[in-house]
């Protein structure tokens, strides 16, 4: 294992991530000196540098600096999303430096302390940001690596050094969260996804499976209700949440006041009344009674949580406003599965109900397009007009065959297009959005501000 304390510079490759950007975060505000290297200049990145994080946009060996270059005192970070061609990755390689998975390292920075790990196929990243959003907001406090931009910590790190504990978003991804050890989980999903990796969903179980044996003795593990998953340990507490069943952690006379869902939280031994999640979205009171359990069981009061569940600003691109009239409404979400789509559209068209929706959705890898079609359809298909883009590729080569068409063709409603990012402000200038929503988790995101300027 990496002895962290000893090495002072940390190599970034793929900088800019979102996973990556927490950890460079969370060296250089230890006293590291923190740098890499990225694709392109984003907010993200001019935001890294403004914090004293130095960045190079040139996959040059020239373009690291010098005392990177120093195998003794130098960890290299990477990334999936850096190709083997890179010609600093290929520097590193041939001359013996430390290379490390992100994962690898949060592991090791997680294992050291009392760890908290969020899993699960979707709602992890607004479960992280709840988690350590009330534990911070209570007298526990905590330490964090989110999955998104808090609004309420305008930042993906939380540190505090009074605390011991570690809230971590568990990625599923490449198995990534197998390197956690820790000492409380939650799991919010099981679903089928990531197949280019799993290649079946009894293998996404079966990771899970181990992910759960990996809780430390004592500990803690809250499961969604109905959850199919094996979870043989009998030194655990186990506990089970879900929006309104017979679940440990579960809400009663859950309602909507002005937009917002008003809901009793209710356990064994606690009952909270009246909570008024300043956050929209059905999926999103769900998502809340995990992140409220968690919070409960390592100390945060029930007056702490009343105060905190109201103030939750949410996360950016996670059921995220950003024109809210009454004559028009526009959302921005990051979702990418179909079970995501789903409980997206389905929010809106409950807080909208005599709206009329209109979804800007980019799918996600080839792979993930091939295997999903047919419920990628059937998720639009609850939106009443369609705006289906070109795949965004990400890390992936092209699959011959493999196209948006394949989705397009399957959809059911005839108020439908298929077009390119390019050509998207020009359709929405000729039709009339009542609610608009963009979905989707590659670059639809450069769409968010072109689209508020034309409706603003």
């Amino acid at each position: 294992m990496v002895n962290l304390e000893s090495i002072h510079n940390i190599y970034f490759l793929g900088v800019g991530g979102i996973g990556m950007s927490a950890i460079a975060r969370y060296f250089n505000a230890h006293g590291k000196r923190a740098g890499g290297y990225d694709k392109v200049s984003r907010p993200i990145t001019d935001k890294l540098q403004h914090e004293g994080i130095s960045i190079n946009f040139r996959d040059e060996v020239e373009s690291i600096p010098a005392h990177f270059k120093n195998k003794k005192d130098t960890l290299v970070i990477i990334t999936p999303a850096i190709p083997t061609s890179s010609h600093q990755l290929n520097y590193f390689l041939e001359q013996g430096f430390t290379i490390k998975k992100r994962s690898e390292v949060l592991g090791i920075i997680a294992n050291s302390q009392n760890c908290i790990a969020i899993a699960g196929t979707h709602g992890k990243t607004t479960i992280t940001t709840l988690v350590s959003y009330f534990m911070q907001q209570s007298r526990v406090g905590c330490n964090a690596f989110l999955g998104g931009v808090s609004k309420n910590f305008n930042n993906n790190l939380v540190v505090n050094s009074d605390s011991d504990l570690m809230v971590v978003e568990a990625d599923e991804f490449d198995r990534s969260f197998l390197h956690l050890q820790p000492q409380h989980a939650i799991i919010s999903a099981i679903d089928a996804d990531h197949l280019d990796i799993y290649k079946s969903k009894n293998y996404v179980n079966e990771a899970f499976e181990q992910f759960i044996q990996q809780i430390k003795p004592n500990g803690t593990l809250i499961i969604k209700s109905g959850i199919d998953v094996k979870i043989n340990r009998d030194d655990i507490q186990v506990y089970t949440y879900s929006l309104d069943d017979n679940s440990d952690f579960k809400t009663e006379n859950i309602r909507i006041d002005n937009g917002l869902y008003v809901f009793d939280f209710v356990g064994a031994k606690i009952k909270i009344r009246d909570l008024k999640l300043g956050l929209p979205g059905r999926i999103n009171v769900e998502n809340a009674v995990a992140a409220i359990a968690m919070a409960y069981l390592n100390g945060a009061h029930e007056d702490e949580i009343y105060n905190a569940v109201p103030k939750f600003k949410g996360i950016e691109r996670r059921f995220d406003y950003q024109i809210h009239r009454k004559d028009f409404v526009y959302i921005d979400d990051y979702a990418h599965h179909p079970e995501e789509l789903k409980a997206a559209i389905t929010s809106i068209k409950e807080l909208f109900e005599d709206k009329k929706v209109t979804g800007i959705f980019q799918p996600h890898l080839y792979s993930r397009t091939s295997d999903f079609a047919d419920e990628f359809a059937q998720s639009l298909d609850l939106l009443d007009e369609i705006i289906l883009l070109d795949i965004y590729p990400a890390r992936e080569e092209p699959i011959p065959g493999v196209t948006s068409e394949m989705i397009f063709n399957k959809l059911k409603k005839s108020n439908k297009v298929l077009c390119t990012k390019d050509n998207v402000l020009e359709i929405l200038k000729v039709r009339n959005p009542e609610v608009l929503i963009t979905l989707g988790a590659g670059d639809i995101d450069e769409l968010v501000q072109p689209i508020k300027e034309l409706f603003e």
